[in-house]
Parts: C-alpha cells; sequence; structure tokens
C-alpha cells in the first residue's frame, strides 16, 4: 500500500492509519481490500505503540529518579 519511510513518524503513522479507517468505514471495498486494509491497519497500530513505548522509556530515562509520579499527577 504505502511505502514504508527510512525514518518512523509517530505523526505520519497516526494519519495513515486514520486515512486506513476512513477508507474502510466507507464499506466500498473488496474483501480482499477490506482484509489489506485491515492488516496495514493493525501494522500501523502497531507501530504507533512501539513507537509511544519507546518515548514513554525516553522519558523515564530523562527523568533524575526514574519515577512516573510526574505522569499521574492529580
Amino acid at each position: 500500500m504505502s511505502k514504508k519511510p527510512n525514518k518512523i513518524n509517530f505523526e505520519a503513522s497516526v494519519a495513515e492509519l486514520e486515512a486506513t479507517i476512513v477508507r474502510m468505514e466507507k464499506g466500498e471495498m473488496s474483501l480482499e481490500d477490506a482484509l489489506q486494509s485491515f492488516e496495514e491497519g493493525v501494522r500501523l497500530s502497531r507501530q504507533c505503540q512501539k513507537l509511544l513505548a519507546s518515548a514513554e522509556q525516553r522519558v523515564l530515562l530523562l527523568t533524575e529518579d526514574g519515577e512516573e509520579d510526574f505522569l499521574n499527577d492529580e
């Protein structure tokens, strides 16, 4: 479907995932196209989850004590 960029970009991945969802919601695809779009959506979702986990890890490493309390301020 889409070309894989050298550097994975979270915002671009989310935008592509949203576009995939919109195409699927229209309901005008053949079964095969819908399956391919679903597979692409799963791939993009997993990619986004990995990028978020990596960002969270970086934030934790950059905090002085490594605690997550600052994320849960209430």
